[in-house]
């Protein structure tokens, strides 16, 4: 099972409810007959042990895989893209035959109308993976677009570390302040959720690099137009849907770049042309297939089965 100590109970992130949706729909007895641990190891169960693996290589904790006794404690380590199984292997030395990918899930979001009167913007993830790069952009690109605005959903509160925010109180005042942005600070996921289907641009100048995105599937799965960077697993996650720029480690040529994809994605909403209205169908389609739950759950199943059988034989 996942040991209730493995969980950042204060932490509504997307790896706490990734864990939550998964605890959700295995069956009793896999849930008994294995110990599944969210990234951090600090108490091991006197069963098959799954490493499920949120975070970067580069990470403190996961230096601990360098040490192949160390790796021996688990029955099969869990990658959520194959970007990070190789990042795994190429500076910790993990054999890739000691793994297995199995992507984030999701529950797809129904589809909705869009509205064609302006353009709604959404940032919804935490401050530090681009929201100070997007909120000066986006506020010169008001003078563009007198039709957009944007939604903030952002506050490290959701992972109970509220003392984080201070270090982006300007960048959050001017959201507050600013006449076409609206912030929400952290909010509940059906929250989120349910503004996603309204949204037309998930606008996500990427500088942190991602193992996967929850909130990048989830925008796609609403069938909004993703602007993102190509930095670390978001070309993996988005398959090729999102309107993906060249990431640079400049912020300020960063900016300037993102502005220009911006702008252009904006102008594609507003035109709505029929090959992107196929596009974002063609997008939701895909996205509500292979990042949905119901299919998820059944690669879970048939791992730990399988790992089962392995240790009967």
């Amino acid at each position: 099972m996942i040991e209730k100590n493995e969980l950042n109970l204060n932490s509504r992130g997307g790896t706490e409810l990734m864990q939550e949706w998964l605890y959700e729909r295995l069956p009793a007895h896999l849930k008994d007959a294995f110990q599944i641990i969210p990234s951090r190891v600090r108490t091991l169960a006197d069963k098959p042990r799954l490493l499920w693996l949120h975070d970067l290589a580069e990470d403190r904790e996961a230096g601990r895989l360098k040490d192949a006794e160390f790796r021996k404690q688990f029955a099969r380590l869990i990658y959520v893209t194959h970007w990070q199984m190789q990042r795994y292997n190429t500076l910790l030395g993990v054999p890739f035959d000691e793994g297995t990918v199995l992507r984030n899930a999701i529950e797809p979001i129904p589809p909705k109308a869009k509205s064609k009167n302006g353009v709604k913007l959404i940032y919804h993830t935490t401050p530090h993976r681009g929201l100070n790069i997007l909120v000066p952009v986006f506020i010169k690109l008001c003078e563009l677009h007198e039709d957009i605005e944007l939604d903030v959903y952002s506050s490290f509160k959701i992972y109970g570390w509220e003392a984080r925010d201070k270090a982006f109180e300007q960048v959050f005042d001017l959201c507050r302040t600013h006449p076409k942005i609206r912030y929400h600070g952290a909010v509940s996921n059906a929250e989120v959720r349910a503004a996603l289907q309204d949204a037309h641009i998930f606008a996500f100048p990427s500088i942190h690099p991602e193992t996967s995105c929850i909130a990048l599937i989830e925008a796609m799965s609403a069938g909004c137009l993703t602007v993102c960077s190509s930095l670390a697993a978001l070309p993996e996650t988005s398959a090729n849907f999102a309107a993906m720029y060249q990431y640079v480690d400049d912020q300020q040529a960063h900016g300037s770049i993102f502005a220009q994809a911006l702008h252009q994605a904006i102008k594609l909403v507003k035109a709505a042309p029929d090959d992107l209205q196929q596009q974002l169908k063609l997008q939701k389609q895909f996205f509500d297939r292979f990042y949905n739950w119901d299919s998820r759950i059944l690669e879970w199943v048939a791992l730990m089965e399988d790992l089962l059988r392995a240790r009967r034989s």
